[in-house]
């Protein structure tokens, strides 16, 4: 049943586009198997994890770490976000590790963004400038519970340094808001060109 819930939901999303990206299906329940529990995620995450929607970010090859910290920073309520709290509430402890090692073991594929140059120039140079690669490491490909971000959807990465910068998002021990504060509304977009680029 939850299965075909998911898959209902996941038509009904590509179906009717944008206007449907404020539902997400119902949670699994909590005796629903691992299986199940994917199905629920992919539902808005993508096949495999791989987000055709910049409202959510892809999942797959992110670092089984990270996902399992975000999963329970909005289980015991530090990360807030109306679609993805009840989800994670609904989740054990053993169910958040098996979600983020499926996850982290799948294979990202090109997100399709068309990166502006002049703003990827840009963008690398704000890395740089602002020392990204000490926590996110070459490529952006993160490590332990710093995120891949490397080829990570244009509007989701946009949205969370907005985030940061505003202090909507502070599950990040201070390293993220602080560096965020610097930013400028131009920098952000010209972070986020160079970042969904790196395919």
């Amino acid at each position: 049943m939850i299965h075909r819930l998911s898959l209902l939901a996941f038509v009904a999303t590509a179906a009717v586009g944008p206007a449907a990206f404020a539902q997400a299906p119902p949670p699994a329940d909590k005796g629903a198997s691992i299986a199940e529990k994917i199905d629920t995620c992919t539902a808005c995450h993508g096949p495999n994890g791989n987000s055709a929607s910049g409202q959510y970010p892809t999942l797959a090859g992110q670092n089984a770490r990270y996902l399992y910290l975000q999963l329970k920073d909005f289980n015991e309520g530090r990360r807030h976000d109306p679609l993805m709290e009840p989800m994670a509430k609904a989740l054990g402890r053993d169910d958040m590790l098996a979600l983020a090692d499926h996850f982290s073991k799948q294979k990202p594929t090109p997100n399709g963004f068309k990166a502006d140059p002049a703003k990827v120039v840009l963008g690398k140079k704000k890395t740089d400038e602002v020392l990204c690669p000490m926590c996110h490491l070459g490529e952006f490909a993160g490590q332990n519970e710093i995120p891949r971000v490397a080829g990570q959807k244009y509007e989701y990465v946009k949205k969370q340094l907005a985030d940061f910068k505003a202090k909507r998002r502070t599950n990040d021990a201070g390293n993220m808001t602080s560096v965020a504060g610097t930013l400028s509304d131009a920098d952000i977009e010209n972070l986020s060109q160079y970042i969904a680029n790196l395919n």
